[in-house]
């Protein structure tokens, strides 16, 4: 049985977090009051969609579910704001059968429903805009409310479930839930059932889960507890015309500064904060054809990987750009195949005459021996893989003499792929797939294609930073090489001596192999 507390900032989820509830509802009512206006529709989706980030990145990874109302409009509205709240680190949303614009449910009044018709669409829009499978989308009825009955409320909730609704919300306002409890009498259970009881009060988790209710919504109580606490404090304070009488009953700073995540806070500051940020030089290793999957050949029989279009910019210039935002302005992009047509603006191009039979490491010996600076370290990153501009950045704020980028998401590592990518992580004391990053980076125990398939458990994902210690020794390594793959070299430099560490992602990357990678590609990145 789940149980899910109301909040309309990231402050009041973090309480709730830490009283034990499961999730966190971003709810539609207490984010209106926290403005000062009715929940009416009154609120633009910007203002519910700010709010609900701050509160997913405030409580993550605990699930956030966003209420929506009637999803801001008709369907084309529904998927672009279901696709706004998935980007926003939302688990859920949640949408309702009312017309726009809506009235709050425990209104007294008549509450008009949209069609089932026009409802089922907005499921199928929102269902279809989603990108990722673990987003869930949340039918919620209002038949209840809007006194139509249970029967009605049946007959719609089967509807929407065979639209694609991930889960139902059966909202009512009667005092009894009687309503709800014949609806899960006659409700065969298709998808979970979701209830709050805000007016019925009295019906506990257990005897919510005796009916087969999986999760239930405490959506305000939040709001009217602060509502009524700070109300009390502000009259004893103008009462005694001093804060003494409160001090006692309210929470000292030192909670709120825990609560702020002030320890963690001071704590990044004193391992990064440096007098200058710490140089770095990128080398794009761009040399090889990638013709060897039919679905890219017919792409790359021309034009060269890097100048593929992604959504309206070349691959290789949304490489060098996530690299300037970063701070990273010395960069060489490493060529081969087509060289002549590699659009590397803003970036300093170099060829490697050898690339078909020199291999990886033959491209990274093509780059310039030292970076512009003397003191800045070398990342390397392979050309067909984008990366997100947030993991640049965590990797940047590594300081070990060598790391590599490592991608621990729960599908196996199997020998489908590249046996070049595989990684061996120390990852002792790990319970399953799942896991909690150490304190101090996990080391890498083997990389390369000398690593078996059964205890590889991780992937390669085409970034190494190295300090500017290391490089010099690495790049020496690489002169006896021959043609090799860059974590073979890792292997050989991990055998020498050289400690590398594992800066463990589950997303944030996407390399192009095939044609669908391309697909892909063009429709998550934005222009």
């Amino acid at each position: 049985m789940g149980r899910v507390a109301g909040a309309h900032n990231a402050l009041g989820a973090k309480l709730a977090v830490q009283a034990g509830l499961d999730a966190i509802w971003s709810s539609g009512f207490e984010i209106s009051s926290a403005h000062g206006v009715p929940d009416a529709s009154i609120l633009t989706m910007t203002e519910y969609l700010a709010a609900a980030e701050s509160i997913a990145q405030g409580v993550a990874p605990v699930p956030v579910i966003a209420d929506c109302d009637t999803g801001y409009g008709n369907s084309n509205n529904v998927m672009r704001m279901v696709r706004l709240f998935e980007a926003a680190g939302v688990a859920a949303v949640c949408i309702e059968d009312k017309c726009f614009p809506k009235t709050n449910s425990f209104i007294d009044g008549k509450q008009e429903l949209a069609s089932v018709a026009e409802f089922v669409g907005k499921i199928l829009a929102a269902k279809n805009a989603q990108r990722t499978r673990e987003f869930a989308v949340i039918a919620r009825t209002e038949a209840l409310i809007a006194g139509w009955g249970v029967d009605e409320a049946l007959r719609r909730a089967d509807a929407y479930v065979r639209a694609g609704a991930d889960a139902l919300l059966i909202h009512d306002k009667s005092r009894t839930a009687e309503g709800i409890r014949e609806f899960m009498q006659r409700w065969t259970p298709s998808v979970p059932v979701i209830v709050v009881p805000t007016t019925y009060p009295t019906l506990g988790v257990a005897e919510a889960d005796a009916l087969g209710i999986k999760m239930v919504i405490y959506a305000n109580q939040g709001i009217r507890a602060a509502a009524r606490a700070v109300s009390d404090t502000w009259r004893t304070i103008m009462r005694d015309g001093n804060s003494l009488a409160v001090e006692g009953e309210i929470a000292p700073l030192s909670v709120l500064f825990d609560l702020q995540g002030m320890p963690a806070h001071r704590a990044a500051e004193q391992a990064f904060d440096r007098s200058g940020a710490v140089p770095t030089r990128a080398i794009l290793l761009h040399a090889g054809d990638h013709r060897d999957d039919p679905t890219l050949a017919s792409l790359t029989g021309s034009v060269p990987l890097a100048a593929l279009d992604v959504n309206g910019q070349s691959l290789v210039h949304r490489q060098v750009e996530v690299l300037r935002q970063c701070g990273i302005a010395d960069i060489t992009v490493v060529a081969g195949y087509r060289h002549d047509a590699v659009p590397a603006s803003g970036a300093r191009l170099c060829v490697s005459t050898s690339w078909p039979a020199g291999g990886e490491v033959g491209s990274l010996l093509a780059a310039p021996a030292t970076p512009d600076a003397a003191d800045a370290r070398t990342l390397v990153w392979y050309g067909d893989v984008l990366v997100e501009r947030p993991l640049i950045e965590r990797l940047l704020a590594t300081a070990d003499p060598c790391t590599v980028v490592v991608d621990r998401s729960d599908r196996p590592v199997t020998p489908g792929h590249t046996t070049r990518d595989f990684v061996h992580v120390d990852d002792e004391g790990t319970a399953s797939k799942r896991f909690l990053s150490p304190s101090a980076p996990r080391r890498v125990l083997a990389i390369g294609s000398g690593v078996d398939a059964q205890t590889a458990n991780g992937e390669f994902a085409g970034l190494v930073l190295v300090s500017s210690s290391q490089w010099p020794v690495l790049r020496d390594q690489a002169e006896g090489m021959g043609a090799a793959a860059v974590p073979d070299l890792l292997q050989r430099a991990l055998a020498g001596g050289l400690d590398i560490t594992a800066l463990e992602v589950t997303s944030g990357w996407l390399e192009l192999r095939s044609f669908a990678d391309y697909e892909l590609a063009c429709r998550l990145v934005s222009s």
